[in-house]
């Protein structure tokens, strides 16, 4: 039997209730499909714990600390110096998932600016990439990001997640040093303006992602998404870009690799 091509998750919420007492099963149907690696997303501080404590008992499997702004409205300097105890702990990779969502009435977007700076800050003075939320925020998102890539201290500041915006705006990102995350999105029937974008975007600066139990493949519409779907969006993306499926693979989890500092 021929092994899948080795592929990384960049972004799943492996703490979430829907995953409870099936995360062993979920891992191994992952691996069969040929998943290695996984980055397990915080969006507040007790999801940041919750995947810290996952990176360390599952290997192969990295988590991030960070507080999602739909948490901005509640969260003070002292959450922030809590995230940045929680962000020195083995296996954290990255500080996210953070950023603004102005489609979602979270917070007023002055507090949700505040918070993402706050977390910006921290992300340079830890030396971490970021994993960057933006929905409905583009223009703000990539004024705060222009500020504060002066005081980042690398050339690859992180991934901006779950991209489905103009080529302008993610030539903005590229330009910036940013990769690209995409998801399972990219094959629904509805998305086909998002995948004349994706033609025309260097496939060294692009990472795949599942975001779930969020947005699963569309064979799978309806249901939880897991990571060993995520070789369906390589199989998507492989069709978009026109290379075969093994180069994809090893493009995304180089990529994937590179902006988060771990080694094969």
């Amino acid at each position: 039997m021929i092994a899948p091509p080795e592929l990384f998750d960049t972004h799943a919420h492996l703490d979430m209730p829907q995953f409870a007492g099936d995360l062993a099963g979920i891992m191994a149907r992952a691996r069969q499909a040929g998943v290695e690696r996984f980055v397990t997303i915080g969006i507040d501080l007790a999801s940041s714990r919750k995947a810290i404590e996952l990176a360390r008992t599952n290997p192969g499997v990295s988590a991030t600390a960070g507080i999602h702004p739909e948490s901005a409205g509640k969260t003070s300097q002292q959450d922030i110096d809590k995230l940045a105890e929680l962000a020195k702990e083995p296996g954290v990779v990255a500080i996210g998932e953070i950023g603004l969502d102005f489609y979602h009435d979270y917070a007023p977007a002055e507090k949700q600016i505040e918070v993402f700076r706050r977390q910006l800050e921290l992300a340079s003075r830890l030396r971490l990439p970021a994993v960057i939320h933006s929905r409905k925020a583009e223009k703000e998102v990539t004024l705060v990001l222009k500020e504060w890539l002066g005081s980042f201290p690398s050339d690859r500041p992180g991934i901006i997640h779950c991209f489905n915006e103009s080529l302008e705006t993610a030539e903005t990102y590229l330009k910036m040093g940013f990769y690209i995350s995409l998801g399972s999105y990219i094959g629904y029937p509805s998305a086909k303006a998002i995948r004349e974008v994706v033609k025309c975007l260097p496939a060294e600066r692009l990472v795949l992602e599942t975001d779930c139990p969020f947005l699963p493949p569309q064979s799978h519409r309806g249901e939880r998404n897991e990571p060993a779907y995520i070789a369906e969006t390589a199989r998507e993306l492989a069709m978009i870009k026109g290379i075969g499926l093994e180069e994809v693979a090893k493009l995304t989890s180089d990529n994937a690799r590179a902006v988060f500092g771990i080694g094969a």
